[in-house]
């Protein structure tokens, strides 16, 4: 069996549409018809129109990155536009669905609930986290959704009992993610233009960490950053907002805060006399292609691997005040804490939910709840209690 059993699909990077029957000695193992199922798959991922949604969901389902990057060139005409890599395979990486499905020859049309609790268990057995397996779950089953709508498969084989896997996750339980506090989100800007860079690119790679830590603290998530235009900064009704493109393909106005601006106009104006390209437009006519907000020192997107390693970097260099959790700094952490940080400001939640593009306020809830402090809880009092009974002699009980 060839290493990669799903290298067939890179086939779909390819422009001139050849079919996979014609490159000799490739196959899908247990698929007799690759470039069918390649077909439905791709029927599937052209619902989705914002390009992160759907190189999430390749991922999780083990599919190349660039196969659904080559979509979205397909889909809104032209060239792609150039994608970060995939990032490094993780300790699920063989473990994501179709890959998992190859392994056992099993053509993914044929699977049945028996399949994918046995697919679930070895996540399990691997040490994937239950919302991890929710999350890998729920993407499986809208695939299969689509797959029984348009008569692919008979059922949906992932519309199980997620109850019985022990993979409801109630909104009363607390938020794995790391709370930071502001103070320590103040570490983190401040150590953001500290990280060694040679001196030719020190100022351009010191004021962009700055403007990523800076976005970061607008409760943006890290798929909606790195897809920001710099013709996404924009003013209106007299205030700058950045228009994001959130989960869904659903746009919001996030506002821009002093902080934001000024960092991201030192970034942009280093990054023009860095790269001389600070030259108007002629009037009437636009970019050839959309401009990044956050590039890479050649002008292209940053990936969110490369800002999630930036962001590691920078707390890694934030001193004692990170020193306990600068290991587990990522993205979300600082999402997290926009959320949590203006809710502790008694932050109307309605609010809150429309800044960071929550569907559900019951999202935006699940933050409150795991906001747990020592003056939030009874624990103490319950202790205190005990305590003053065992000091009280001991009473006889009446007849």
């Amino acid at each position: 069996m060839i290493d990669d059993p799903l290298l067939v699909l890179e086939a779909g990077t390819a422009s001139t549409g050849r079919e996979v029957a014609e490159r000799a000695g490739e196959e899908w193992p247990g698929v007799a018809d690759p470039d069918v199922l390649r077909g439905q798959l791709l029927d599937w991922f052209a619902q989705y129109d914002n390009a992160g949604t759907r190189r999430t969901y390749a991922y999780a389902l083990g599919l190349p990155i660039a196969w659904v990057d080559a979509l979205g060139g397909t889909l809104h005409g032209g060239e792609p536009r150039r994608k970060p890599p995939a990032a490094a395979p993780g300790p699920l990486h063989a473990l994501a669905w179709f890959r998992w499905c190859a392994t056992r020859d099993l053509d993914p049309r044929t699977a049945t609930s028996a399949h994918v609790k046995a697919w679930l268990h070895a996540l399990s057995t691997a040490g994937a986290a239950r919302r991890t397996r929710q999350r890998m779950l729920a993407t499986l089953s809208a695939l299969y959704g689509h797959l029984a709508e348009t008569g692919a498969v008979t059922a949906n084989p992932a519309a199980i009992d997620r109850r019985r896997l022990g993979l409801v996750v109630s909104t009363r339980e607390p938020s794995p993610t790391i709370r930071l506090t502001a103070g320590q989100v103040a570490a983190l800007l401040d150590a953001s233009t500290t990280l060694r860079h040679s001196p030719a690119l020190r100022e351009l790679y010191a004021t962009r960490a700055r403007a990523v830590v800076a976005l970061l603290t607008l409760g943006l998530r890290i798929s909606e950053l790195t897809g920001l235009d710099r013709g996404d900064l924009v003013r209106t009704g007299g205030d700058q907002v950045l228009r994001v493109q959130g989960k869904g393909g659903v746009r919001r106005e996030v506002y821009v805060t002093d902080l934001v601006r000024q960092a991201l106009s030192d970034y942009l104006a280093e990054r023009d006399r860095a790269g001389a390209t600070a030259v108007p437009a002629r009037r009437g006519t636009t970019r050839a292609a959309p401009e990044p907000l956050v590039a890479t020192r050649d002008g292209n997107r940053c990936s969110r691997v490369d800002l999630y390693r930036l962001l590691r970097r920078v707390a890694a260099a934030a001193g004692p005040e990170l020193a306990d959790v600068a290991d587990r700094i990522h993205p979300h952490a600082l999402r997290h804490a926009y959320v949590t940080i203006a809710l502790e400001q008694d932050a109307r939640i309605q609010h809150v939910r429309a800044d960071v593009g929550h569907a559900s306020i019951t999202t935006t809830e699940h933050y409150d709840r795991g906001m747990r402090t020592r003056d939030t809880t009874a624990a103490d009092l319950v202790a205190a209690a005990i305590a003053a009974a065992r000091q009280r002699p001991d009473e006889t009980p009446s007849s």
